[in-house]
């Protein structure tokens, strides 16, 4: 195993962590606070990655791509908040489990229907078509992009968390939601906002998978099998938690991706090793939950309860 490859593939596990990180910082805040179990927030991903498909389509320009899918998903966030996800706080988590797993089938066939059955191709914008060289070594532009991008999330989203005002209150409605409401807040309006946000993050992350991952219907429901693993490993109702559990996980899925089939076939046939080596990575993450939920049931990152 070569330290260029070992280098590249943690580039690789980064840049897959920061993508689950868009995912989980507001799915985890949704959770944490509105005790809402959103399986539809897959879906704002999927269709975020189509807006920004159109939108680069049209336009040309990535940039105003990546615009158009925090903006259509924050729309589409707020409206299901109205009226849809309004609706059933009071209700039990069977109750959203099965309004927005309809919710699913519902965008997935809306997709089919606008777009057909086809995936989206998207190109890598050409300014980012190229490589970076770090210390020597060669790593495509538009991954070491999403990296940059999923970091200055992180860092506005402790900012917005740790130093406003609506960060207190979400903070505070994270530990206490009632105690919250009896003190004036308009819970009503928080929960709006943290429900458009989440879904915004989550329509930025589409956008950004789409030119390395093919936009299709259905593409949401991995990836938010993924980041509620995430969710537990880091605690819910914590920005920071998803975070580090972001990158954990996603090291841990591309290390294992990359090097259990090379560790495989010193005792193995090659097409065994190839076979179960990937198998075996996407089984980890999942052993990982298990051992964080026996250990620290609460995650490994939680919010600070007081």
């Amino acid at each position: 195993m070569s330290l260029t490859l070992l280098f590249a593939q943690l580039l690789n596990g980064l840049q897959y962590g920061v993508l689950l990180f868009l995912l989980a910082a507001g799915l985890t805040l949704v959770f944490g606070i509105m005790s809402f179990v959103n399986l539809a927030h897959g879906s704002l991903y999927m269709l975020g990655a189509y807006a920004g498909a159109v939108a680069y389509g049209a336009s040309g320009s990535f940039v105003l791509a990546v615009l158009a899918a925090a903006a259509s998903a924050l729309l589409l966030g707020l409206v299901l908040e109205l009226t849809v996800v309004s609706r059933l706080y009071r209700r039990d988590h069977l109750d959203h489990v099965l309004a927005t797993f309809g919710l699913v089938l519902f965008f997935n066939e809306l997709v089919r229907l606008v777009w057909g059955p086809q995936p989206y191709f998207v190109q890598v914008p050409q300014v980012l078509s190229g490589t970076v060289e770090l210390l020597g070594f060669s790593y495509p532009s538009y991954r070491f992009a999403i990296i940059a991008v999923g970091l200055l999330v992180a860092l506005g989203s402790y900012a917005l968390i740790h130093k406003t005002r609506l960060g207190m209150l979400i903070r505070a409605g994270a530990q206490n939601p009632q105690m919250v409401g009896a003190l004036g807040v308009n819970i009503r309006l928080l929960n709006a906002l943290l429900f458009g946000l989440g879904a915004m993050l989550a329509g930025v992350a589409g956008a950004m998978a789409g030119p390395i991952l093919s936009v299709q219907s259905g593409m949401g429901e991995p990836v938010l099998i993924t980041t509620l693993v995430v969710i537990v490993i880091g605690g819910i109702g914590s920005v920071s938690g998803a975070f580090y559990a972001s990158l954990i996980v996603g090291l841990v899925d591309t290390l294992g991706r990359a090097f259990l089939p090379m560790a495989l076939r010193q005792v193995a046939e090659r097409s065994l090793a190839d076979a179960a080596g990937p198998a075996l990575a996407s089984m980890s993450v999942y052993l990982l939950m298990a051992l964080v939920l026996a250990w620290r049931p609460q995650g490994l990152f939680p919010a600070h309860r007081g």
